[in-house]
Protein backbone atom coordinates (compact mmCIF):
# COMPACT_ATOMS: atom_id res chain seq x y z
CA UNK A 1 0.00 0.00 0.00
CA UNK A 2 1.26 3.62 -0.61
CA UNK A 3 1.06 6.13 2.03
CA UNK A 4 -1.96 7.88 0.55
CA UNK A 5 -3.47 4.39 0.39
CA UNK A 6 -2.65 4.10 4.11
CA UNK A 7 -3.98 7.71 5.52
CA UNK A 8 -7.45 7.42 3.24
CA UNK A 9 -7.72 4.08 5.23
CA UNK A 10 -6.75 5.44 8.55
CA UNK A 11 -8.13 8.46 8.13
CA UNK A 12 -11.93 6.06 8.24
CA UNK A 13 -11.03 3.74 10.62
CA UNK A 14 -9.57 6.41 13.53
CA UNK A 15 -12.52 9.10 14.04
CA UNK A 16 -12.00 8.82 17.93
CA UNK A 17 -8.42 10.29 17.43
CA UNK A 18 -6.36 12.08 15.01
CA UNK A 19 -5.44 9.86 12.09
CA UNK A 20 -2.11 9.56 10.31
CA UNK A 21 -1.11 11.34 7.22
CA UNK A 22 0.42 10.47 4.13
CA UNK A 23 3.50 12.26 4.60
CA UNK A 24 3.79 10.70 8.34
CA UNK A 25 3.75 7.33 7.05
CA UNK A 26 5.64 7.95 4.33
CA UNK A 27 8.46 9.10 6.97
CA UNK A 28 8.02 6.14 9.16
CA UNK A 29 8.14 3.85 6.19
CA UNK A 30 11.66 4.84 5.27
CA UNK A 31 12.64 4.03 8.29
CA UNK A 32 14.73 0.27 8.06
CA UNK A 33 13.33 -1.42 10.91
CA UNK A 34 9.95 -0.06 10.36
CA UNK A 35 7.65 -2.50 8.16
CA UNK A 36 3.86 -2.70 6.92
CA UNK A 37 1.50 -5.34 5.77
CA UNK A 38 -1.89 -5.64 4.40
CA UNK A 39 -3.88 -4.58 1.77
CA UNK A 40 -6.95 -1.60 0.73
CA UNK A 41 -9.35 -3.45 3.52
CA UNK A 42 -6.65 -3.78 6.61
CA UNK A 43 -2.78 -3.09 7.52
CA UNK A 44 -0.86 -2.67 10.04
CA UNK A 45 2.71 -0.95 10.43
CA UNK A 46 4.80 -2.30 12.93
CA UNK A 47 8.81 -2.10 13.69
CA UNK A 48 11.14 -4.41 14.61
CA UNK A 49 14.22 -3.40 16.84
CA UNK A 50 16.59 -5.95 18.11
CA UNK A 51 14.20 -8.63 19.58
CA UNK A 52 11.65 -6.63 20.28
CA UNK A 53 8.56 -5.80 17.88
CA UNK A 54 5.81 -3.11 18.41
CA UNK A 55 2.94 -2.71 16.20
CA UNK A 56 2.58 1.26 15.87
CA UNK A 57 -0.93 1.01 14.08
CA UNK A 58 -3.42 -1.02 12.67
CA UNK A 59 -6.02 0.28 11.04
CA UNK A 60 -9.19 -1.56 9.39
CA UNK A 61 -11.61 0.43 7.15
CA UNK A 62 -15.66 0.72 8.34
CA UNK A 63 -16.51 -1.42 5.25
CA UNK A 64 -14.48 -4.26 6.05
CA UNK A 65 -14.71 -4.39 9.79
CA UNK A 66 -15.66 -7.01 11.66
CA UNK A 67 -14.86 -9.83 9.11
CA UNK A 68 -11.82 -11.28 10.44
CA UNK A 69 -9.26 -8.99 8.63
CA UNK A 70 -7.66 -7.41 11.83
CA UNK A 71 -7.26 -10.86 13.41
CA UNK A 72 -5.68 -12.63 10.33
CA UNK A 73 -3.43 -9.21 9.95
CA UNK A 74 -2.37 -9.61 13.74
CA UNK A 75 -0.94 -13.22 13.20
CA UNK A 76 0.44 -11.83 10.23
CA UNK A 77 2.74 -9.24 11.43
CA UNK A 78 3.73 -11.68 14.07
CA UNK A 79 5.09 -13.90 12.03
CA UNK A 80 7.27 -11.71 9.45
CA UNK A 81 8.06 -10.04 13.04
CA UNK A 82 9.59 -13.62 14.06
CA UNK A 83 10.96 -13.96 11.11
CA UNK A 84 12.55 -10.55 11.66
CA UNK A 85 14.16 -12.13 15.02
CA UNK A 86 11.64 -10.54 16.99
CA UNK A 87 10.84 -12.74 20.10
CA UNK A 88 8.51 -10.22 21.66
CA UNK A 89 5.38 -7.93 20.53
CA UNK A 90 4.98 -4.66 22.12
CA UNK A 91 1.68 -2.64 21.56
CA UNK A 92 -0.75 0.36 23.20
CA UNK A 93 -4.41 0.85 22.67
CA UNK A 94 -6.68 3.40 23.87
CA UNK A 95 -8.11 2.12 27.24
CA UNK A 96 -12.14 2.72 26.13
CA UNK A 97 -11.34 0.76 22.55
CA UNK A 98 -13.15 -2.36 23.48
CA UNK A 99 -13.30 -3.98 20.12
CA UNK A 100 -9.34 -3.23 19.82
CA UNK A 101 -9.02 -4.92 23.41
CA UNK A 102 -11.11 -7.97 23.08
CA UNK A 103 -8.63 -8.17 19.45
CA UNK A 104 -5.27 -8.20 21.43
CA UNK A 105 -6.47 -10.06 24.40
CA UNK A 106 -7.73 -12.80 21.76
CA UNK A 107 -3.93 -12.80 20.12
CA UNK A 108 -2.31 -13.78 23.65
CA UNK A 109 -1.44 -10.10 24.17
CA UNK A 110 -1.60 -9.10 28.20
CA UNK A 111 -1.72 -5.80 29.73
CA UNK A 112 1.70 -5.02 31.53
CA UNK A 113 0.93 -1.06 32.29
CA UNK A 114 -0.94 2.53 31.73
CA UNK A 115 0.24 6.02 30.22
CA UNK A 116 -2.58 8.06 31.77
CA UNK A 117 -4.28 10.58 29.68
CA UNK A 118 -2.19 9.57 26.46
CA UNK A 119 -4.47 9.53 23.60
CA UNK A 120 -6.35 12.96 23.35
CA UNK A 121 -9.95 13.18 21.84
CA UNK A 122 -11.77 15.25 19.85
CA UNK A 123 -13.54 16.85 22.43
CA UNK A 124 -10.64 17.52 24.84
CA UNK A 125 -10.31 14.54 27.19
CA UNK A 126 -7.84 12.85 27.67
CA UNK A 127 -7.73 8.68 27.82
CA UNK A 128 -5.36 6.54 29.06
CA UNK A 129 -3.43 4.04 26.64
CA UNK A 130 -3.09 0.50 27.96
CA UNK A 131 0.14 -1.02 27.22
CA UNK A 132 0.19 -4.80 26.28
CA UNK A 133 2.95 -7.48 25.49
CA UNK A 134 3.21 -11.43 24.16
CA UNK A 135 5.72 -13.50 23.62
CA UNK A 136 6.20 -14.21 19.36
CA UNK A 137 6.72 -17.70 17.94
Amino acid sequence: MSPEEMAVVHAAAFTQSRPWRADEFRDLLSNRFTHSIGNGQCFAVFQVVADEAELLTIATHPYHQRQGHARSLMDAWHSQAGKLGAARAFLDVAADNAPAIALYDSCGYAPIGLRRGYYRRPAGENVDAVLMERALP
